[in-house]
């Protein structure tokens, strides 16, 4: 068997990390930021708590839609959350990925805040496959520049969100 590393990428946002924390833990803000370009959210429910879970649901291209789940399995306030993130039915049941069947069922996500310099916060997220087959790491190792951009796009849509808010 042999081992994968994980995928991690890291984005300074030009926010205080209380405000970052809250654009990442409340539904109501999910729903205007969290998917890939392209896409935009359909469904927005969190039970913000170690134990809790986000369900959500995205829709793209040729109405495309794709649900997933985050199970939280630890929470410290404006510093950490580490997750289960899955793929799901519409009902919140566990499924693959559409478009990769071989994608691992669970991604253990990690994500940290810290303060970074004059109000801004260093935010770094790390994936990789939790209880996965050979196939499923091989998919997950293949698929980095794939992920690369898509984070780097969602960013992107986090950044503008932010800036919305601060003008406000």
């Amino acid at each position: 068997m042999s081992t994968v590393l994980p995928f991690v990428i890291e984005h300074e946002f030009n926010v205080p990390r209380a405000l970052l924390w809250k654009v990442q833990t409340q539904a109501e803000h999910l729903k205007h930021w969290l998917s890939p370009e392209g896409f935009h959210t359909i469904h927005s429910e969190i039970d913000f708590r170690e134990g809790g879970k986000y369900f959500y649901g995205i829709e793209g291209p040729n109405e495309i839609q794709m649900w997933g789940l985050q199970q939280f399995l630890e929470i410290v306030p404006e510093q950490k959350i580490v997750h289960l993130q899955s793929f799901s039915d519409k009902k919140g049941g566990l499924s693959r990925h559409p478009m990769a069947p071989n994608w691992p069922a669970f991604m253990h996500v990690t994500a940290t805040y810290e303060d970074s310099s004059s109000d801004r916060t260093l935010y770094t997220l790390s994936w990789i496959p939790h209880d996965s087959d050979e196939i499923g790491r091989a998919t997950f190792d293949a698929a980095r520049s794939g992920m690369q951009a898509g984070f780097a796009g969602t960013f992107a849509k986090l950044d503008a969100y932010l800036i919305k808010l601060q003008v406000k």
